[in-house]
């Protein structure tokens, strides 16, 4: 299931699969009070301040994340708003002002656009900072969070690039040194449904898993036709989603949910390698960008598991999304939370929204003191799904200690309204897309 993007450039779970995570993150605030490290593990401890939010990309997910966390918790107010676009900015702005009135509190002063505006908005005052905007920039304005002193959510994918995923990695340890929490918008982990079918598997309900089968298959997501006056820069930060480098593709965007709660089955060890398939098929012509509309990755694990990962983003297609795991003792097919075999049960607890579910996670933490990071698995299942785009779009087997080392990028390192694209369209609107055996990574 996935969440509303935007069509900007700037859109864009605390788990319970692991009480030890939890106690290990326990352990780490009481040393740090011990020590009197940080200002930021007190602060709305008491649980009655207001908290201020700032957002960074005002597309539907960065809209539908700060309705979220106004659901989560009453205590938020929204004051700061940034998007490269004015006209994505202030049509955010009177959305989410006419939906709560009372809780946006975004003067002219505070609505900053252009590429410098996440910093502006950190820097505004806010406590807690929602980074939903084209995935490409989400290691930056992480970093500049954390380094600002700002609790977090920010959206998947964590990086678009290998080597930006890296500054992902230290910053999450430099929030858990400052005691601030970081929320990732992988949102299944929050689902009550899914935690609890989880929770079984790991106990041994369906014996030792033997095989995962992931599969995200769907129409294509939304669609930005070029409009006249728009620089080919300026229409790839619109329409963001298709352009791979700034979106890390659709597995990096779709496909990157399920390998991810494939991951988490799993408990977020890495694969030794991964090769795969991928390409355009079926989806032509200027607004689906250089994104491929299939995907097909296998992952070996190191005690021989197989997770077999399918994405597809096509029209008049079957669509299907599904979680299965095959185990020695039975199956779970988790997203219809049942499992079947020597153990047969099924979930009958009450319904969660996922979405709220992840943001009452993150202002619980901040009001408590009590930090969540997500550090581990937002790394891991990011890297998962870079590592099987690099197979696609080279051919090739790739390790996981290849995938650590590697320096492969997509497109600029910085950019702005001036950059040239990384791609262009040719005489039909077409863009080139990398060819499997022919594409190289390095």
């Amino acid at each position: 299931m996935k969440r509303a993007s935007s069509a900007s450039a700037h859109v864009g779970i605390r788990p319970s699969n692991c009480r030890r995570e939890f106690l290990k993150h326990s352990a780490v605030l009481a040393a740090g009070m011990a020590t009197g490290l940080s200002v930021a593990r007190a602060a709305h401890a008491s649980g009655s301040e207001m908290l201020k939010l700032g957002l960074i990309g005002c597309g539907g997910r960065g809209s539908g994340a700060v309705m979220d966390a106004f659901e989560a918790d009453p205590g938020t107010v929204l004051v700061a708003m940034t998007d490269l676009f004015e006209d994505r900015l202030q049509g955010a702005r009177q959305r989410l002002a006419q939906a709560k009135p009372d809780r946006v509190q975004v003067d002219d002063d505070h609505c900053f656009v252009g590429f410098d505006g996440y910093q502006k908005v950190i820097d505004s005052g806010v406590d807690v900072v929602l980074i939903a905007c084209a995935s490409k920039f989400h290691p930056k304005y992480m970093a500049a969070a954390v380094a600002a002193g700002k609790h977090i959510f920010i959206e998947k994918p964590h990086a678009v690039e290998l080597p930006d995923l890296h500054k992902v990695t230290e910053a999450c340890e430099e929030a858990k040194r400052k005691g601030l929490s970081i929320v990732s918008g992988l949102c299944w982990r929050y689902h009550a449904g899914v935690r609890e079918t989880m929770k079984r598997v790991h106990d041994g309900a369906i014996g030792e898993i033997v095989a995962i089968q992931e599969t995200y298959m769907r129409s294509p997501y939304r669609l930005i036709e070029f409009e006249p006056g728009l620089t080919e820069i300026q229409y790839q930060y619109r329409n963001w989603y298709h352009f791979a480098w700034l979106s890390g593709d659709d597995i990096s965007q779709s496909l990157i949910h399920s390998m991810d709660k494939g991951s988490w089955a799993m408990h977020d060890q890495p694969p030794v390698w991964a090769y795969g398939s991928g390409g355009r098929a079926a989806s032509f012509g200027r607004v689906y960008g250089d994104v491929y509309d299939h995907f097909s990755i296998v992952f070996e694990y190191p005690n021989g598991v197989r997770m077999y990962a399918i994405g597809r983003a096509q029209n008049n297609c079957y669509n299907e999304v599904s979680d299965i795991f095959f185990g020695t003792k039975g199956r779970c097919d988790l997203l219809k939370h049942r499992i079947e075999g020597e153990v047969n049960w099924r979930y009958e607890g009450p319904k969660s929204n996922m979405y709220v579910a992840e943001h009452q996670a993150l202002f619980r933490a901040i009001r408590s003191g009590n930090p969540i990071n997500n550090g581990h698995y937002m790394v891991t299942s990011t890297r998962l799904a870079l590592l099987g785009l690099l197979c696609a779009y080279s051919g090739r087997q790739i390790t996981w200690e290849e995938a650590l080392k590697s320096q492969f990028r997509l497109g600029p390192e910085e950019c702005d309204f001036n950059t040239e694209p990384p791609v262009k369209p040719d005489e039909n609107g077409i863009y080139p897309v990398p060819i499997p055996g022919v594409t190289k990574i390095g």
